[in-house]
């Protein structure tokens, strides 16, 4: 029995041993964090619109405050008008009608679309596809893909089939490229809108 005390009471010391150091260890690391914290803490306190952001300086410390950014204000769609007076918008951009110069290509051209009962929608189209591809210029040549004259026929041959002075002649040119949007796309507006869409028609 004297030895079972003995060996409870090593035991009991040895548990009571590891649970002070245990403690101890917890105190000195409650210490610690609570002293750092409380050795390093400062106050400061900083005007609620912060119109000072920038780099403060306390001392051995710097502290940065990042300046709140401006927000960017996000469109808004139109509201419906009841005013039936106002034009409805369209959903896709039209080029507007723009009377053409008489005896100029365009002259020509608006006489050969509404000859073809397109109207002045399809006319419009045609004025800002033609722009884009030649600005209108009978002469005009794309190095780098051979493309020729107003309505850019690759290659500018093809033209002849509507006259010899296909090379010259914006009627000729203008004739051919009709028939060429026609066959292709329907109408100027069907070549506007895959021009739009791919770079090309």
């Amino acid at each position: 029995m004297l030895a079972g005390l003995a060996a409870f009471g090593l035991l009991g010391g040895t548990l009571v041993t590891t649970g002070a150091s245990m403690a101890q260890a917890e105190q000195r690391e409650a210490e610690s964090t609570f002293a750092t914290a409380a050795g390093e803490a400062q106050v400061y306190v900083a005007a609620a619109d912060l119109a000072h952001a920038g780099s403060l300086e306390f001392g051995n410390y710097s502290v940065y405050v990042k300046p709140t950014p401006t927000p960017t204000p996000t469109p808004q769609p139109a509201e419906a008008s009841d005013d039936e007076s106002a034009p409805m918008q369209a959903e896709t951009w039209a080029a507007p009608f723009a009377a053409p110069d008489p005896g100029s290509a365009q002259a020509v051209a608006y006489q050969m679309v509404t000859q073809r009962g397109w109207g002045e929608g399809d006319f419009s189209c045609l004025v800002a596809l033609w722009n884009r591809e030649s600005g209108w210029n009978v002469n005009a040549y794309n190095a780098s893909s051979g493309a020729y004259g107003i309505p850019q026929s690759l290659p500018g041959s093809k033209m002849a089939s509507h006259g010899a002075d296909w090379q010259t002649n914006p009627a000729t040119q203008i004739a051919w490229g009709l028939d060429y949007i026609a066959g292709r796309y329907g109408t100027p507006c069907g070549a506007w809108g895959h021009s739009e869409a791919s770079g090309w028609y």
